[in-house]
């Protein structure tokens, strides 16, 4: 039996600052580093023992080492769970990538679409290494592990648990909003992927 807790990072400052984030190493805020507390908190109810792993940035590592603290753990580190690169993007105001994004079409090819923005990853780049960090992740016989990660990778943490083909991937979108936590569990009877409880606010 295996039970996986997805939280996606709470507040940064590349929120407030109107800001494009991707790979761009904003901090958590003050109330975000709160929030943390507050999952850290949530998740110590819920299992006194879990393996954490988490994306490399800076606003994850953060609220990971919060989570580690309060359960008395370490953290692994992957970079496979970074959020999505933006390439030039990342860092610059909001507004300066939507006036150069280019939307994928509505039929053809999706997850290979160029969205106009130099060295920025797309879709696919994106699902297939959060793809590869769960296939790290899993194959731990862990009985509880939480995934520090970003609003657009979780939706392809969430694919991978569910074994959503990568190809068939061009469509899926969860919503996540700042420190949520998406609660997955695998049954030992019938070893289903269950989504038991998706973006759980415990702020």
């Amino acid at each position: 039996m295996r039970t996986l807790y997805v939280v996606t990072h709470p507040e940064a400052t590349h929120h407030v600052d109107g800001l494009v984030g991707g790979w761009f190493d904003s901090d958590l805020t003050p109330a975000g580093l709160a929030h943390a507390a507050k999952i850290a908190d949530a998740l110590a109810a819920r299992t006194a023992a879990a393996e954490i792993y988490s994306s490399d940035l800076l606003r994850t590592r953060r609220t990971a080492e919060v989570i580690a603290s309060r359960l008395g753990t370490g953290v692994v580190w992957d970079g496979g769970l970074r959020e999505k690169s933006y390439g030039k993007a990342g860092g610059c105001p909001q507004s300066w990538l939507d006036a150069r994004f280019v939307p994928p079409p509505r039929t053809g090819e999706r997850m290979r679409h160029d969205e106009g923005i130099p060295e920025a990853e797309t879709k696919y780049d994106l699902a297939a290494r959060v793809y590869a960090a769960m296939d790290r992740i899993l194959r731990s016989d862990a009985a509880h592990q939480v995934v520090v990660t970003h609003g657009m990778a979780a939706t392809f943490v969430v694919a991978a648990w569910i074994e959503m083909p990568l190809e068939a991937a061009g469509r899926v979108a969860f919503r996540f909003s700042p420190g949520g936590i998406t609660t997955l569990h695998e049954d030992d009877r019938f070893h289903n992927h269950a989504v038991v409880r998706l973006n759980e606010d415990v702020s």
